[in-house]
Parts: C-alpha cells; sequence; structure tokens
C-alpha cells in the first residue's frame, strides 16, 4: 500500500490533476485498525462524494474500502488471501450514523449458489456479520 495521505495533501494532488493523485485514486485502503473521520471522508471525496464502497470478509474480519466498484475492493482481499465465499459487498455513508450510514447492496452479493439472489444482502446472519466487520474498521458510524 503506497500509504495514506492527509485531507490536505488530497486536495493538493486533487487541484494539480497530477499522475500521484491517479495513482491515489486507485488505491483500496485495506483496513486493519480503525479509520478515522477524515479519511473516510476523503476516500468518499476521491469516489463518489456521498458514499464509500465497501467488502468484508466476514470470516477474517478484514474490510477494503474504496474503489470505483465493489469489485475493486473484492479483487484486493482476494490478493491478500481472502476467499470470495467470505467476501460481502457494502456501501457507507460517512456523513451519516447508525443505520442510515450503511446499506447491504453490490453487485458481488448476487450469490444463488450461496442463497442470494439479490444485489441486497437478504440473510440476516451474513448482515450482522457484516456490520459487525464494520463497526470494527469504522466505529464512528455509530451502527
Amino acid at each position: 500500500m503506497r500509504g495514506l495521505y492527509s485531507v490536505s495533501q488530497i486536495s493538493q494532488l486533487e487541484s494539480q490533476e497530477s499522475a500521484e493523485w491517479y495513482y491515489w485514486r486507485m488505491e483500496i485502503l485495506v483496513v486493519h485498525e480503525p479509520v478515522d473521520e477524515e479519511t473516510l471522508s476523503a476516500l468518499a471525496r476521491a469516489w463518489h462524494y456521498t458514499l464509500v464502497k465497501g467488502v468484508a470478509d466476514i470470516k477474517t474480519g478484514i474490510v477494503a474500502l474504496g474503489g470505483e466498484w465493489h469489485m475493486d475492493a473484492n479483487n484486493r482481499l482476494i490478493e491478500e488471501g481472502s476467499e470470495q465465499k467470505n467476501l460481502w459487498g457494502f456501501n457507507i455513508y460517512p456523513k451519516e450514523k447508525g443505520d442510515a450510514a450503511i446499506e447491504y447492496t453490490s453487485l458481488i452479493n448476487i450469490r444463488p449458489m450461496q442463497g442470494n439472489r439479490s444485489m441486497e444482502i437478504m440473510d440476516e446472519d451474513i448482515r450482522k456479520a457484516v456490520r459487525k466487520v464494520v463497526i470494527l474498521a469504522v466505529p464512528f458510524l455509530e451502527l
């Protein structure tokens, strides 16, 4: 991982539209420690402005955040050794709190062989497992 940038560094790179800005935008943050509000807001600004796409490995408890598509974060976790059957996509909204801060919708969640035929995670136990992992990664959302 190339490392985290401060919000002021991100703003400077963004205004310059530099090659470094392009490479930063392609970064997927694999979360091993809780993420702060500033970092999550920077990820939102870099990608989708109001939300951050994420993927949770419900077996290992690791979360990947960022990317244009959930598959970007999904692939990063696969590279780190995760198994597809344990990866579930979600969106988080940095300016929201509680239930309004998360949704369990992603194309990677369509898994007929695992009983999920929708973009939305339908199994309540899987939702709870995703939520538990996201709470550890992004505690300030008050999930």
